[in-house]
């Protein structure tokens, strides 16, 4: 993983530039004054919990906007999932990305909503709507929810166990509702 996070603080030639280019795994730079608006690729934001255990706080895709401002907790990253291009805003111009901002704080909800369900099973399948609602991509078959997450990093995200998410998506699978065709990809068939 590249370490990007260093509290360098962007100079003005840094927010002159028009967009920046980040490569899978790795970590978007942050700063108390910046937000990044994310024109391609997917990111996740991170934190760990006063034992160190990684803590997956959200997914982020186009148009969204990412960035410390948006955030209280230390630490605090944002990971790449896939290779990213993303434009540096600004505070002046923050005003300007207000819809994008509300809809931040919004997914942000949702998700949280989604890892408050009781029913484990549920939590998943809710997860699953969620991404293929985000990420999703339509196909003859269903939904294609092509984002590499392992088990673990779903696990990681609904608050339950790699063993019991690897169980749960076998069923889902069995029972008609997913597709699994490549190692990464899934497609959701009860979304449509």
């Amino acid at each position: 993983m590249t370490i990007s996070n260093l509290a360098v603080l962007p100079s003005s030639q840094t927010f002159s530039q028009k967009s920046r280019d980040f490569c899978r795994r790795d970590l978007i730079p942050l700063w108390p004054e910046a937000l990044w608006k994310i024109e391609a690729g997917i990111v996740r934001t991170v934190t760990w919990s006063e034992e160190g255990n990684q803590i997956s706080l959200g997914y982020w895709g186009v148009g969204d906007v990412i960035g410390q401002p948006l955030s209280r907790l230390d630490p605090f990253q944002v990971e790449c999932l896939t290779p990213v291009t993303v434009s540096l805003i600004p505070p002046p111009q923050w005003s300007e990305e207000l819809e994008s901002i509300l809809s931040h704080v919004k997914q942000a909800q949702e998700l949280h909503s989604i890892v408050q369900t009781q029913s484990t099973d549920l939590r998943l399948l809710n997860f699953l709507n969620w991404l293929a609602k985000k990420f999703g991509n339509p196909t003859e078959l269903g939904l294609l929810i092509d984002v590499r997450l392992t088990h673990l990093e779903i696990a990681d995200v609904i608050g339950i166990t790699r063993v019991s998410v690897t169980r749960m998506m076998q069923r889902l699978e069995q029972r008609g509702i997913i597709l699994r065709p490549r190692r990464h990809c899934i497609i959701l068939k009860s979304a449509l």
